[in-house]
């Protein structure tokens, strides 16, 4: 019995808390990619501004939206490299499931060595089963 509950184990907590801010950053990042992907492209912006304006627009008026956008999606992807990284770091072992509590019972997070990676440095995926 005692090995089923070893995912309520208080020094687990830090890395509940971590892979927490994961998960919430993935979702984070899904949100973004979708907002990117519905903003118009600038062929498409140019067409109709075009056909709305017959002369240039004034300078400083460049809508710095899609960039804002791209920026943050930067910063989300190095967030969740260095959120990994540091998850991976705290994991008390390599290429097994730790048993880990995210609130709905046992959950299983690990990290196994991928293999095929072209400078042969090892390398682990982090992965995440709720």
């Amino acid at each position: 019995m005692s090995s089923n509950l070893n995912y309520l184990d208080p020094a687990l907590q830090p890395l509940q808390d971590k892979i927490a801010s994961y998960l919430a950053a993935e979702k984070e990042l899904e949100r973004a990619e979708i907002e990117a992907a519905n903003i118009p492209s600038d062929q498409a912006r140019e067409k109709a501004e075009a056909s709305t304006f017959e002369q240039r627009p004034p300078t400083g008026s460049y809508d710095q939206h899609p960039d804002e956008v791209q920026q943050h999606l930067g910063n989300l992807r190095d967030d969740l490299t260095l959120l990994r990284r540091e998850i991976i770091g705290m994991l008390p072992v390599l290429d097994e499931w730790v048993k880990v509590n995210l609130g709905y019972g046992p959950s299983r997070v690990g990290a196994f060595r991928v293999t095929g990676t072209p400078d042969n440095e090892p390398q682990h995926e982090l992965r995440v089963i709720q």
